[in-house]
């Protein structure tokens, strides 16, 4: 009979730079399951509570040592020499030794890595590619997601003052997934040529995307339609635009801060649909903030049939604030952070209810993250219609795309891809 022969926990550096947690879940079978723990800079304020030691004299408070100590000396010691359980009964285990509503007990970010660990050992011990252990039983035939590729930086990625902070490409071009990602790296690659002859930076920010000052966000719209069409893909057919807006990051409680001006969510509602009217842009994220419903509801009603609106602050990857949403008539796509809510098995439950309400899912990486490609199979598995990883440069965004053409590859002639149905117009 196996068992869990031991769980260590270290402290290792994300893509910024600063300390977060890896795990490794060690079968008596010699099987290793391993997982790093991502952490966001744009972070919502219902997200699971990610914990910190607050030692100034270590990484300016930002060390993780207590978040090791809760693996090692509590939950450790609940599964070694224990037999392999389900993964979903595992996260019930680990969500019932924090106790908190938003485990800030153990912290977030000891409860994720081990969830995902184990996780990754138990598919491993059952000779299972991850993708497929995470899926719904009796699936067999898998759905590449499309991918929504942050080219150009900006918000609080970036220091270059353009509001929106995330410029995206989304390539839905042949059958293949690996059809979209090439078209993807020609345009980025014709986009740093452009920026290059007028002068501007082509250094990048947390995700890989172009962080250059401009003079307005439209500025960065033009760009990109300029890159795809110079790359030889026609815009709005080969390749469609995306925003992150992440508004909350410049909402005071009543106003938005956009461009020098403070305006309502009804006008911010009218400068996207001016946009949408000129630009093939076909999902914005985070469009209004986590707390400004009414705009949200107003602009769903208006927009929801013809836009993909997603919620990331605003639903946290919580199947309770994602079933107010629901109710509400608030957006019509979810937002996929495992790091926002803590376990895979809830996760899974707030997917499941997205899809069942008709909600598109995007499974999405963090701006500090690591080599860790965990996100890549669960887009497949759990049947997420697209992936936001980054851009198409610095190897912690490249490292999904690459599991992404490696899954692709295995599944062969079972591998479909998403393309336009993952659109909504």
């Amino acid at each position: 009979m196996t068992v869990v022969k031991d769980i260590k926990a270290r402290e290792i550096l994300d893509s910024r730079g600063r300390p977060t947690v890896e795990v490794d879940v060690l079968l008596s079978s010699g099987v290793c399951g391993r997982a790093g723990v991502p952490s966001g800079a744009s972070t919502g304020a219902y997200e699971a509570h990610e914990l910190r030691d607050g030692d100034k004299s270590r990484y300016f408070g930002k060390g993780v040592l207590s978040v090791i100590r809760n693996i090692n000396e509590v939950i450790a010691p609940k599964l070694i020499n224990q037999s392999l359980m389900s993964t979903d009964k595992v996260d019930e285990l680990l969500i019932e030794l924090d106790g908190s509503k938003n485990k800030n007990t153990l912290g977030a970010n000891a409860i994720l890595g081990v969830s995902l660990a184990y996780a990754k050992a138990w598919a491993q011990e059952n000779k299972t590619p991850f993708y497929q252990s995470v899926a719904e039983e009796g699936v067999k035939n898998f759905t590449l997601p499309v991918p929504l590729m942050n080219v150009l930086n900006g918000g609080a990625h970036a220091n270059n003052g353009i509001d929106v902070q995330e410029f995206m490409i989304v390539p839905t071009l042949g059958d293949r997934f690996s059809d979209s990602l090439r078209a993807g790296a020609e345009v980025f690659n014709v986009l740093r040529s452009l920026l290059d002859e007028k002068g501007l930076s082509t250094a990048v920010g947390d995700e890989g995307g172009f962080a250059p000052n401009l003079g307005s966000n439209q500025e960065a719209l033009d760009l990109l339609s300029l890159s795809i069409e110079k790359a030889g893909y026609k815009l709005g057919d080969d390749i469609h635009l995306a925003l992150d807006v992440a508004s909350t990051e410049f909402f005071d409680g009543q106003k938005y801060q956009w461009e020098g001006q403070k305006i309502s969510g009804t006008d911010l509602g009218d400068i996207y649909k001016s946009w949408q009217s000129k630009y093939p842009i076909v999902s914005i994220e985070d469009g209004f903030s986590e707390d400004d419903w009414d705009s949200w509801v107003n602009f769903t009603k208006t927009s929801g049939e013809t836009l993909q609106l997603v919620g990331d602050d605003l639903f946290v990857t919580n199947s309770e604030r994602l079933q107010i949403g629901i109710d509400k008539k608030a957006a019509n796509a979810l937002l996929v952070k495992v790091n926002q809510i803590g376990t895979l098995k809830e996760t899974k439950d707030a997917i499941r209810l997205a899809h069942k309400n008709g909600f598109h899912t995007v499974m999405s990486h963090r701006s500090g993250e690591t080599e860790d490609t965990t996100i890549a199979d669960l887009a497949v598995g759990l049947g997420s219609h697209q992936i936001k990883t980054g851009s198409l440069c610095r190897s912690e965004r490249t490292a999904k795309y690459n599991q992404l053409l490696r899954i692709e590859e295995e599944l062969g002639a079972r591998a479909e891809f998403f393309g336009k149905k993952a659109l909504r117009h």
